[in-house]
């Protein structure tokens, strides 16, 4: 058997929502066990305590543990009865949490499952944000910089696009604009504030290893010039250059997770 093998671990998410909170906590628990094999079986949108029990005994069968975000209080009693009748390890996600808030404020909670997802303004500003970072990525057309909350400037493969995508769930509409040596940026980058451009940059040593695993995944020689270093070091010192002009905030992405830069970006615009 495997180290891979022993360490997997099944974990069901129950919720009488959609369960993507639920998920995300797994998912950032597990990413600290590494090797570990999260399979995660997601039961969203119980209402009732037969499905509960289907759930806790496939737990009970395999060993597997039990997360859940159930906001119906019945259900919640029902499944901390069933997993403690079962000796099923399970975890109440928002219960404690619950409680305490009404403790704190003195009110008593809706119980209402999927607030989360209520289609308010709020989620239509996200999905406008959403929708203007596929119009305006890669400068597919230079009129989002003017209309753009952030406009992100880089060479290839600065995380651009992956940042534009998580900005706008932040319901930032964010436009992205490539540089490179043989292009002029578009004029439009000069015309707004600079507090409103950042710019990206990254080690040398980390982009070359970053343009020749996309050049394999494209089934291309790694040899490219895309991914040679005289090439990088000539793109970097243009783009240097272009911000500088710029005089925008420059973030350097080498070793730095979407959610980190995306924190920077965001810590950055609002302070402005």
């Amino acid at each position: 058997m495997t180290e891979e093998t022993q360490s997997e671990v099944i974990i069901y998410v129950l919720s009488d929502s959609a369960g993507d909170t639920g998920e995300l906590v797994v998912r950032a628990a597990a990413a600290q066990f590494h090797p570990l094999l999260a399979d995660i079986r997601r039961a969203p949108f119980i209402h009732d305590t037969a499905t509960l029990e289907r759930f806790t005994l496939q737990a009970k069968a395999c060993g597997g543990i039990i997360l859940y975000t159930l906001v119906i209080p019945e259900l919640r009693e029902a499944l901390n009865r069933l997993t403690q009748e079962l000796d099923v390890m399970a975890i109440d996600l928002l219960g404690p949490l619950i409680g305490s808030l009404e403790s704190k404020t003195g009110r008593s909670s809706r119980h209402e499952p999927g607030l989360n997802h209520v289609l308010d303004a709020d989620y239509f500003r996200k999905v406008e944000a959403v929708e203007f970072a596929v119009k305006y990525d890669d400068m597919r057309d230079t009129a989002g910089i003017r209309k753009a909350d952030i406009v992100l400037v880089g060479v290839s493969r600065t995380s651009k696009t992956p940042l534009s995508m998580y900005l706008a769930h932040k319901k930032f509409k964010v436009a992205n604009v490539p540089l490179m040596p043989e292009l002029e940026p578009p004029a439009e980058l000069f015309d707004i504030p600079k507090e409103r451009v950042i710019g990206l940059t990254i080690g040398v040593h980390y982009l070359n290893v970053i343009r020749k695993e996309r050049l394999k995944a494209l089934g291309l020689p790694d040899s490219a010039a895309y991914a040679t270093t005289a090439r990088i070091e000539r793109e970097l010192a243009y783009a240097r250059e272009v911000m500088e002009r710029l005089g925008c905030v420059v973030i350097d992405v080498s070793h730095r997770a979407v959610e980190e830069t995306a924190s920077l970006i965001m810590e950055n615009i609002r302070a402005t």
